[in-house]
């Protein structure tokens, strides 16, 4: 019963098959492939308006580029204090930045509200004595697995706006706050005031397959050079861009982050007792205490520890390979500790 991490999924069928229809025979380096080319109208019609779309290996690569096309040396990148750029990352965002400094903020379910965000600005706010704040960076689904609705989208807009603020969105498991949401990706984004977002696909069937979504045509080339300078720029791009494109075919993202969902919805009800935060997504955080979870390892359960030390709580994450009977073993083992 593996619920380490999405990251050990396998590669859906559906992308190994279309990257195996790209390599035939010779095709253009650096992006100017068909694939690649297809990229901007796909993501364009997917977010309902033109965007430019940046390739990356990694999502630690996504959100540090984006993080310095929108932050001096000098700034600050407000967010989450449990947001993976603050603790996960191993400093790529204040390497990529020059400097910039990562001012953090709390809130249940790893989600951030406007009062919070103004508040963090303000703070430094100081002139030359302090970071300039720069940047609002959210994580969307949250690090609690939490989803920000359109609304709440909108109003961490305004409040970025009102502050001065650019607004980032790291989209790791951005497949799975649209398929829980289920509204437009548009309203989540751009409309909200998103300028760019880093669109995540390897947790969720691809194979290193990660994106910048620009949605300010003014930043793109920054973002181009940028990546370029940071040793992101693929010399292969057909292989990456194929499987994108059929990561949106047909719906497949939502499809697969779905099942995933949905499958968490049956382990979040069968912890009921012991859920340290609503399942709303692909993530379930549980404590039911060191025994507890003795006795889930011994049964055959594989997870990660989670929050501080000695606070007994896990996370299990679905995956969107997941097998049913691993779901139905642990819904049964979650039911013995009771």
């Amino acid at each position: 019963m593996n619920f380490r991490s999405d990251n050990t999924a396998a590669v859906a069928p559906e992308i190994l098959k279309a990257m195996s229809a790209v390599n035939e025979g010779a095709a253009r380096a650096y992006g100017a492939d068909d694939a690649s080319i297809a990229l901007d109208a796909a993501f364009g019609a997917l977010f309902e308006r033109e965007v430019r779309v940046f390739t990356v290996a990694t999502g630690t690569a996504a959100n540090a580029i984006s993080l310095a096309a929108l932050t001096p040396p000098w700034g600050a990148v407000l967010c989450h204090e449990g947001a993976h750029i603050a603790c996960d990352e191993g400093g790529a965002p204040e390497f990529y930045t020059a400097g910039a400094k990562l001012v953090l903020m709390q809130g249940a379910g790893a989600k951030v509200t406007p009062e919070a965000v103004l508040e963090a600005a303000g703070r430094h706010a100081r002139g030359v004595h302090s970071v300039k704040p720069s940047v609002l960076s959210i994580s969307q689904s949250s690090e609690r697995g939490a989803c920000y609705t359109p609304s709440e989208m909108a109003a961490l807009g305004e409040a970025a706006r009102a502050a001065g603020l650019g607004f980032h969105v790291d989209g790791a498991r951005f497949a799975a706050a649209v398929a829980a949401l289920g509204c437009a990706p548009a309203d989540i984004t751009w409309r909200a005031g998103v300028e760019l977002l880093s669109f995540g696909a390897t947790k969720n069937g691809a194979m290193a397959a990660e994106a910048i979504i620009c949605f300010d045509p003014a930043r793109a080339e920054e973002i181009e050079r940028r990546r370029k300078r940071g040793g992101h720029l693929y010399s292969k791009g057909r292989y990456v861009a194929a499987q994108l494109l059929a990561y949106l075919e047909d719906g497949l993202w939502l499809k697969l982050a779905g099942r995933a969902n949905g499958f968490a919805q049956r382990l979040g009800a069968a912890a009921q007792p012991w859920l340290s935060v609503p399942v709303e997504t692909n993530q379930v955080f549980i404590k039911p205490g060191a025994e507890g979870l003795a006795k889930l390892r011994a049964a055959g359960a594989e997870f990660y520890d989670w929050g501080p030390p000695g606070g007994e709580e896990a996370r299990l994450v679905v995956s969107w390979d997941q097998p049913e009977a691993e779901i139905a073993a642990m819904e049964a083992a979650l039911a013995a500790l009771a």
